[in-house]
């Protein structure tokens, strides 16, 4: 059996498009259901286990060999560092990595920050010859900067529409962030038909969205 962790939400929403173009096998009641782990058939090949987790344990379950491969965020593998094989960009769940702001802070220089992301931010801001207090936070970032907690926020930026209704504007995009196929190192050996059979079908399937 292959077992591949889904990150939940948008990730996974986006994902689904471009799986089931790709002619691989997905469970019919994905969306109906509570149900965190799914079991399918594949046809000439090992069954597929998904299992659908939080976004930042993906690289965890990879890493360990609890899944075989993962469909994880570009953010969420720089922050972490992991061990394991990047097999393909899948191009979905594009958004960008930003620093961000009140527009009136632009040109004082930052003291505090706050993000999901303290190892990326820490590193950012030392490139830029500048430390700052670093704010860890789960949620809702943009409300550090709009009530004056931090003067600056790192953070995810999709259309950038939360930012504007919070009177934030974006300083500087430091990454392009995308959804990226993963891989445990063993389970790249030991199953590799498998997996290189999704990453072809994968690469397929995007070359003919781009032809579309």
């Amino acid at each position: 059996m292959l077992t591949v962790a889904l990150a939940k939400g948008r990730t996974v929403d986006d994902l689904l498009p471009l799986w089931g173009s790709a002619g691989l096998p997905l469970p019919s009641d994905l969306d109906d259901t509570r149900a965190l782990v799914f079991e399918v058939p594949w046809s000439g090949f090992s069954p597929i286990r998904y299992l659908l987790a939080k976004p930042a344990d993906v690289p965890t379950y990879v890493s360990f060999g609890v899944a075989d491969i993962g469909v994880v965020g570009k953010d969420v593998l720089l922050e972490q560092q992991k061990e394991m094989y990047e097999l393909l960009d899948l191009d979905v769940s594009k958004c960008r990595l930003c620093v961000a702001g009140l527009p009136q802070d632009y040109d004082r220089r930052p003291e505090r920050v706050a993000t999901k992301y303290p190892k990326l931010a820490d590193a950012y801001f030392r490139s830029q010859g500048q430390s700052v207090e670093i704010v860890p936070l789960s949620g809702s970032i943009e409300l550090a900067s709009v009530i004056g907690l931090t003067d600056r926020i790192f953070d995810l930026v999709q259309t950038g529409s939360t930012l504007v209704a919070n009177g934030l504007t974006v300083f500087d995009t430091v990454y392009d962030i995308s959804a990226r196929l993963v891989a445990n190192r063993s389970s790249y050996r030991m199953k590799n038909r498998e997996i290189s059979e999704i990453v072809r079908r994968l690469n397929q399937a995007k070359a003919v969205r781009g032809d579309s």
